[in-house]
């Protein structure tokens, strides 16, 4: 796991060089949540990529949408090179936010404006528990989305309809705490009729055992998963200098990086 979480970070660097953008210590911070999620929970292949019955990953925190291009890479969905000749031209479809318009199965949701994954995912939720499909909505939030009132309705109707296929998975970097106190977030989310865990974010065997605790209670609660994790997790120098929250590695950092990821 630890040598394909480097290649993964890699891969992001690598990716964000070439486009010239990225939001690189967002992306570092989730890097290993989506990697589990599609490595060791979801029913999804790319065989399966659009068959009605899979498992959804909706990426809300858009900002960091480089953290899914390199897993669907690693899961031989993307070809590596085609993304990071294409990744950020006019024309390309991988855009640095996800463009669902663009894709017949991988990207399941167009990023952009925050707090609107959330209720697109709470929408897949509900039509596939009308459905009667076994599939579980995964969705990637990050700790400050939850400034939105849209999150906060979109809380209420999964509670309301006893969305228990929904997972809601809080990228709880702190970004949002030298702004504002979101206060605690576990006992804000319970009181919406959500049942709440808590993780470590960078620990891919306790993500794996949280996930699977979490979809096989069946109790009519919608879940929310709190990971804790550390913005650009992997690279000292970004873990340091929050100039890296919107920076693209030119060639010399690009190569000073992937060693530390290496190294790390």
């Amino acid at each position: 796991m630890k040598s394909i979480a480097r290649n993964l970070r890699k891969d992001a660097l690598y990716l964000s060089h070439k486009c010239q953008d990225g939001n690189l210590q967002s992306v570092f911070s989730c890097l290993d949540i989506v990697w589990v999620l599609y490595d060791r929970i979801m029913n999804w292949s790319p065989e399966k990529a659009q068959d009605a019955d899979r498992d959804f990953f909706i990426i809300s925190k858009g900002q960091a949408t480089l953290a899914l291009y390199p897993v669907l890479i690693e899961k031989g969905f993307f070809d590596k090179e085609e993304v990071a000749s294409e990744i950020g031209m006019f024309s390309s479809r991988y855009c640095i936010q996800t463009d669902v318009t663009k894709f017949s199965g991988g990207v399941e949701n167009s990023a952009g404006s925050l707090g609107h994954g959330l209720p697109f995912a709470v929408g897949i939720a509900h039509a596939n528990k009308i459905k009667k499909l076994p599939s579980q909505t995964f969705v990637l939030c990050g700790d400050g989305e939850f400034c939105e009132g849209a999150m906060w309705e979109s809380c209420l109707f999964a509670a309301a309809k006893k969305l228990d296929n929904l997972c809601v998975i809080v990228d709880d970097n702190d970004s949002v705490g030298a702004m504002i106190d979101m206060g605690d977030l576990r006992l804000k989310l319970e009181a919406f009729g959500f049942e709440v865990f808590s993780v470590n974010g960078h620990d891919p065997d306790a993500l794996e055992a949280v996930f699977r605790e979490a979809g096989g209670l069946k109790n009519g609660k919608p879940k929310a998963v709190l990971a804790k994790t550390v913005r650009g997790y992997g690279s000292p120098t970004m873990m340091k200098h929050d100039i890296w929250f919107h920076k693209a590695p030119d060639a010399e950092e690009l190569a000073l990086l992937e060693k530390e990821v290496d190294a790390f």
